[in-house]
């Protein structure tokens, strides 16, 4: 897990696979499980000085995950080792899960509550049962999952950008985390932003905030903008489909996503409508 000194992605060439990720874990944790992670890991309790012993901290860091991810029987053994990625896990039946963390996080402590709450998630999906597919897509679902139950807003404030030195942890780019964090946001009214202490994961959060906004805004929806009302009206005319929105008409409805869980929602067309999501209780006003 993470990259060190590369060039790193940036935009949004990972949504698809986030938004299916989102929905995954409504669909597997319900209402209930996800409003249960309405409070983040905060950052005193992953704060690591560095006077303090790194394999004490890293220890008291990995119990911090797993009290947040209520994990209270599994056990995480945590070593460092030289490697390339920044992390890595062994998933086995449990209680005890073998974790180790680059060597450099004995000197660079700042990033340690990062690097383990990919890797602690990891162990959080391997006992849920959720995977998906492919090495990729299941890393895109871990670091999805981390941001969304509060704790990925650490693997953003990671990354750093600059002619120095360039770090970014995870797989997915600046912009997808603060687009999955700023769908958090806009659910518990939580805001991160004032947790970061890298600019440019605060810039990254910002570039998310605003997409995930849009989603709001966007065609059924009542709270779509004038553009975007006018090409629904056409395409509802002509029974076309919008992939940038997202919405197709089929057998005298439309299908769109929620812009909370991201599942997909039918709604007749007439007119205004009042439509309430079914896996995240979500409720829309719509102007079909």
């Amino acid at each position: 897990m993470g990259s060190d000194g590369i060039e790193i992605q940036h935009g949004f060439p990972h949504a698809e696979t986030v938004r299916s990720a989102i929905t995954a874990l409504y669909r597997r944790l319900s209402y209930d499980g996800v409003h249960a992670f309405a409070a983040s890991v905060l950052p005193v309790d992953v704060a690591f000085s560095d006077d303090e012993d790194p394999y004490l901290g890293v220890q008291r860091v990995a119990r911090e995950m797993v009290r947040h991810l209520r994990l209270p029987d599994a056990r995480m053994i945590v070593s460092f080792r030289d490697m390339r990625h920044a992390g890595n896990v062994e998933l086995a039946a449990g209680p005890e899960y073998f974790i180790e963390l680059n060597s450099r996080f004995k000197e660079h402590r700042r990033d340690v509550g990062a690097a383990l709450s990919h890797e602690v998630m990891h162990v959080y999906l391997h006992r849920l049962g959720l995977e998906f597919p492919g090495t990729r897509d299941n890393e895109i679902l871990t670091d999805t999952a981390a941001a969304y139950l509060g704790a990925g807003w650490l693997l953003l404030d990671a990354y750093r950008e600059s002619s120095a030195a360039t770090q970014k942890l995870g797989y997915l780019t600046p912009e997808e985390f603060g687009y999955v964090l700023a769908k958090r946001a806009l659910l518990f009214g939580e805001d991160p932003s004032p947790w970061f202490t890298s600019p440019q994961a605060y810039e990254a959060y910002t570039r998310g905030r605003d997409r995930a906004r849009r989603d709001e805004r966007r065609p059924p929806l009542a709270g779509a903008g004038r553009l975007g009302r006018h090409r629904y009206a056409r395409d509802r005319r002509t029974g076309a489909a919008s992939a940038e929105a997202g919405y197709a008409f089929e057998d005298a409805g439309v299908v769109f996503p929620c812009p909370t869980c991201c599942q997909r929602i039918r709604v007749p067309v007439r007119g205004r409508v009042r439509a309430r999501c079914a896996l995240c209780r979500t409720e829309l006003e719509c102007d079909t």
